[in-house]
């Protein structure tokens, strides 16, 4: 009798989404800061939102893969023209957070 086959939890962390919540503070709110994370989340092909809290922060919630994920934190320390990113705070979440994503949209832009 044969063992069942498993995938190696290496393997299987590649090809499932995960999930990180950002939190921008900085100078990030009537800049444009939402519309320049919509176009680079889009482009990167990720699942999820951007939004203003209260706090005067940008909110930013994103599924894809590690690489992708990884580029937009790239972009997300950048920031937009006319933007000052002074810290980028950074929760991973579980993967079934997920599952209700779709298309990367701003809310509260209306």
């Amino acid at each position: 009798m044969t063992a069942p086959c498993r995938t190696p939890r290496t393997l299987r962390h590649l090809t499932l989404p995960m999930v990180l919540h950002f939190i921008i503070r900085g100078r990030v709110q009537g800049v444009g800061f939402r519309w320049f994370v919509h176009r680079e989340a889009a482009e990167l092909g990720l699942r999820g939102w951007v939004r203003n809290n209260d706090a005067g922060e940008v909110e930013v919630l994103a599924a894809g893969s590690p690489e992708q994920l990884a580029a937009l934190r790239t972009e997300l320390h950048k920031g937009s023209r006319g933007s000052r990113v002074d810290a980028v705070i950074e929760h991973e979440l579980i993967e079934s957070e997920a599952e209700n994503l779709e298309a990367f949209q701003i809310q509260g832009a209306w």
